[in-house]
């Protein structure tokens, strides 16, 4: 319960927890049922909770959905989620880019790829990335 007090878990990272700390396999799956009959373990709540987290800190989808995959969530819950998360994720982007760098644009190739390791390292895709550098030239 004190994993469970302080954040949203998913069901896996819980059961990753709870195993790393010596109990057994059947104890951990009666656990997570009996959190999960009470509804507090819910993998879509987490999901919820950390794609709007993410969102807010300037992660793009690619890297949310890459954690989230990690974490033990179903691919078809993150992307239910990630398409109710009404994110225009172009303007996120831009957004994300000018908080990094400031409103101007590079002004050369190597500054425009350094801007562009960022942003990808962010989770954004390449295409969008090269959209947003092409028009706001």
């Amino acid at each position: 319960m004190k994993l469970l007090a302080r954040r949203e878990h998913s069901a896996r990272e819980l059961a990753r927890k709870l195993a790393a700390r010596g109990y057994a396999a059947d104890e951990v799956a009666e656990t997570l049922a009996a959190l999960a009959a009470k509804s507090l373990l819910s993998d879509e709540r987490f999901c919820e909770s950390y794609v709007h987290h993410r969102i807010t800190r300037g992660y793009g989808p690619l890297r949310i959905r890459h954690e989230l995959v990690q974490r033990g969530v179903d691919a078809q819950l993150i992307e239910q989620v990630l398409d109710q998360a009404d994110v225009d994720w172009r303007r996120h982007l831009a957004e994300v880019r000018a908080g990094k760098f400031g409103s101007r644009m590079p002004a050369g190739f190597a500054e425009q790829a350094r801007q562009g390791r960022f942003l990808q390292q962010r989770g954004f895709s390449t295409e969008d990335i090269r959209r947003l550098f092409r028009t706001r030239e």
